[in-house]
């Protein structure tokens, strides 16, 4: 039976570091397979776990899924992008008519 994970909060050093990396990573494998909910949602919890570590323990971070995190991903599911769910079903049907 695999071990119970911790809860985020109760997650610090290495272990932080290792939950942060596999989210980056679940959050990816989401991406490449074009599931953007929950893959923005993977996201959003990477990053909050992100935003946790200190310099050191960043580095750690191999510099791909940095990358991934903090740009790539960004263009796509920053603060500046249209929130999902925005509206598309209300142009449907108007042309519906």
């Amino acid at each position: 039976m695999p071990a119970k994970r911790k809860p985020d909060d109760e997650l610090s050093g290495k272990e932080l570091v290792k939950e942060t990396a596999r989210r980056i990573r679940v959050a990816r494998s989401y991406w490449d397979a074009h599931n953007n909910h929950a893959c923005r949602l993977e996201r959003t919890r990477a990053l909050d776990l992100y935003e946790r570590l200190d310099d050191v323990q960043r580095e750690q971070i191999p510099q791909v899924l940095r990358v991934w995190l903090r740009y790539r991903s960004e263009k796509y599911f920053g603060e500046h992008r249209t929130p999902p769910g925005s509206g598309r079903r209300k142009r449907r049907d108007l042309g519906s008519n």
